[in-house]
């Protein structure tokens, strides 16, 4: 508001008759009683023999099996990670060392054999010892297995809010988060910058298990500057416009468009020698957030100390006072075409907002605006 994988089965049979032995030394000797029992017992033995040969060939993946690789799709559980740039040799070593599958080549080869070939995305993936390499194999392109966390940042919170969600939502110190972001200069940001604040894009994002506070914030901000460079807005007027997209999506209800009528009466009043006159600044500066910020008294309103007040001090303020998501970037630099000075919020509900082009318009919005409050006092909480 304003102010103004084959199985394999063999059978192998033998025929025997009593051997021809006969020994010729004089006279015929009797045939012998125990030859017989002895060739039985040599075919039995060779039987064995053949037996333990092709289980052994079986086993060792001649017939069809690999001693070199697990069966199944294991026990307990591994944490196994995938890093960027990795390759399928890399990712068969380590599944190797980390107690996943058997040897590098039984996974290798699958490899080799899988068409089409396998594309793996790096991350967290949660998978068990002892698997055979088509299990893990299986488990790898899995989406399902991966271990991922998630945090939603919503659109015009705070850099202080924000810390926080990142600290719950990847169970990482909040602390560590703060010192972190101590210093905005090595993300890239402005120059005119003391803080993240204004270029932690709200959004919802996913991070893998190990992140640290400095690659999220960097990310975060990465995002913002990617919607600065969208928006068409140039490097040097980062600043500015971050600034004004940052009131504008405090100002701003669910509707979009009134964000791009809201950036234009701030440019007008702004072009006019105008103080842009918007209470969240203020409130931003006195600490006052959320309801509590239509709580927020005269002596507050007036307080010159305050240098987000912007009732009283010229042009943007000193800094942004939320991140604001991409509709309110592009706003900030693409305003929409219109007369208006004045807007106030008539119901907060709906987020119905009445744009005036004069001072007495904008009183008798403002009137609506009292009488909605006066009729939903839970508003205010």
């Amino acid at each position: 508001m304003l102010d103004d994988n084959f199985s394999h089965n063999s059978t192998t049979s033998s025929s025997s008759s009593l051997p021809d032995d006969f020994a010729y030394v004089g006279k015929r000797r009797k045939p012998s009683k125990k030859k017989p029992g002895l060739v039985i017992g040599s075919v039995i033995g060779v039987l064995v023999l053949i037996g333990a040969v092709l289980g052994g060939l079986f086993y060792t993946g001649i017939l069809g099996g690999n001693q070199n690789d697990y069966v199944g799709g294991g026990h307990g559980e591994v944490i196994f990670t995938i890093s960027g740039g990795e390759i399928g040799d890399q990712i068969a070593n380590n599944l190797v060392e980390a107690g996943v599958t058997k040897s590098f080549d039984s996974f290798y080869q699958l490899l080799l054999e899988t068409k089409p070939e396998p594309v793996f995305t790096p991350g967290v993936y949660k998978l068990k010892q002892e698997m055979s390499a088509k299990a893990a194999l299986d488990a790898l392109l899995d989406p399902a297995n991966r271990v991922e966390l998630t945090v939603t940042i919503p659109e015009g919170t705070t850099e202080k809010n924000v810390l926080k969600m990142l600290a719950e939502g990847l169970s990482i110190p909040l602390a560590d988060f703060q010192a972190a972001a101590a210093d905005p200069a090595p993300y890239g940001v402005p120059a005119e910058a003391t803080t993240l604040e204004g270029f932690l894009f709200p959004a919802t994002y996913t991070f893998s298990p190990g992140v640290t506070p400095t690659e999220v914030l960097q990310r975060l901000v990465d995002e913002s500057l990617a919607a600065l460079d969208s928006a068409g807005v140039p490097a040097d007027q980062r600043w500015d416009v971050i600034r004004m997209a940052s009131v504008i999506q405090r100002e701003s209800g669910p509707n979009p468009e009134d964000m791009y009528k809201i950036s234009r009466v701030f440019h007008n009043r702004l072009d006019q020698g105008m103080n842009m006159g918007s209470d969240v600044t203020t409130c931003y500066g006195a600490g006052l957030l959320g309801k509590d910020c239509l709580l927020i008294t005269q002596a507050a309103l007036d307080d010159t100390s305050n240098l987000y007040n912007t009732r009283i001090l010229p042009g943007l303020p000193i800094g942004p006072i939320s991140n604001p998501g991409a509709d309110a970037i592009d706003a900030a630099y693409h305003p929409a075409d219109g007369p208006w000075l004045f807007f106030v919020t008539v119901n907060l509900t709906t987020g119905e907002t009445v744009f005036s082009e004069t001072s007495a318009e904008h009183e008798a919005a403002v009137v609506q605006y009292y009488d909605w409050l006066e009729a939903h006092p839970e508003a205010v909480g």
